[in-house]
């Protein structure tokens, strides 16, 4: 019965994601068919669980149903009692035998009598693992159902930036050793080979290379940053514009602040903070988790946290937006 409530959880979890529509806040929404496939696979186990279950209870109840002799003793006890005597009466020239063959058995049985209680222990201590494993497995499946349901789903913010940390990957596609890292410049090396990833690399540099304007929507933010920060003295002479979330960061100069978006790659699992550190105008004041959209030309600067030289987008110009719907970018393949 355990196992269908377990199901049943899990269905619910997962149309609680779909109905409020959070599944964005877990997936990339390239994957939402799975979420779908999930809860039609639960489903399906679930009417399996459930008519198995229903099986073995009517099995049960059959089993302890009185059976029509004994139903038919209940109704003539007189019989009963005949069936009892006579086969007293017919047994009882054995009586002599059998006292002198319980005797033997006695002494048989006491000269087992300590590896029958060991065995008992053993066996009881065999029953209360089974339980405490069935305990802990049901535990396990039953916490994300909880948490699922009940904790709040949060959004991704500065907040998670700080707890976290971030740094800036060291990362050329010329390496021989490809790393995979999550934070300020996205990375799929991890995806390809060597050769694999300079081939898609520079198929997608030379799409954004055609544009006279380099704009980062929500469907090209990490693919452009990405090419970005692999060849960026192809963006030199270009203007790029994006929005993102303001995090101040450490030891940055005055004016400049990091403008990130979350992004993920596949899930959360794999998802990051993906931005750029921006050199706003002179007496500019802004917090933490403020969404602007910027736009200016790219150059560079040393960022002694990192001790590297990172790309900087100079701003000539920048507004405050409100938080978009979808506050997360995801990657495309």
């Amino acid at each position: 019965m355990v196992r269908l409530y377990v199901l049943a959880g899990f269905i619910l979890v997962f149309l609680k994601m779909q109905l409020d529509g959070d599944l964005n806040k877990y997936i990339n929404t390239k994957y939402a068919y799975l979420s779908v496939s999930s809860i039609v696979l639960l489903s399906l186990l679930f009417i399996f669980e459930a008519v198995r279950f229903y099986a073995k209870e009517r099995d049960v109840s059959r089993k302890e149903k009185p059976s029509p002799s004994l139903q038919e003793d209940r109704n003539h006890p007189e019989s009963r009692i005949y069936n009892v005597q006579a086969p007293y009466l017919h047994h009882e020239h054995h009586y002599e035998h059998q006292r002198e063959h319980r005797q033997a058995q006695h002494e048989q049985d006491h000269a087992h009598h300590h590896s029958h209680v060991h065995d008992s222990h053993e066996g009881h201590s065999h029953g209360s693992s089974s339980r405490l494993l069935r305990l802990l497995t049901y535990t396990v499946l039953v916490f994300p159902v909880a948490t699922g349901l009940f904790l709040p789903v949060e959004t991704l913010d500065s907040s998670f930036v700080k707890a976290k940390g971030f740094s800036f990957p060291a990362i050329d596609v010329s390496n021989d050793n490809p790393g995979y890292h999550q934070f300020l410049k996205p990375d799929t090396s991890v995806f390809y080979g060597k050769s694999g990833y300079q081939t898609v690399s520079k198929k997608e540099l030379a799409g954004f290379e055609e544009q006279p304007q380099l704009n980062l929507t929500d469907a090209s933010y990490l693919s452009g940053l990405e090419s970005l920060y692999n060849y960026p003295d192809k963006f030199a002479d270009k203007t790029i514009s994006f929005k993102g979330f303001i995090y101040k960061g450490e030891q940055t100069r005055e004016q400049n602040y990091f403008v990130f978006r979350f992004g993920f790659i596949h899930c959360v699992a794999d998802s990051g903070v993906f931005g750029m550190l921006v050199q706003f105008p002179k007496g500019t004041v802004l917090q933490d988790d403020q969404w602007v959209q910027v736009t200016g030309s790219l150059t560079s600067e040393l960022y002694q946290p990192f001790k590297q030289t990172l790309p900087i987008l100079k701003v000539d110009s920048w507004k405050t937006i409100d938080a978009p719907p979808d506050p997360y970018v995801y990657r495309t393949f």
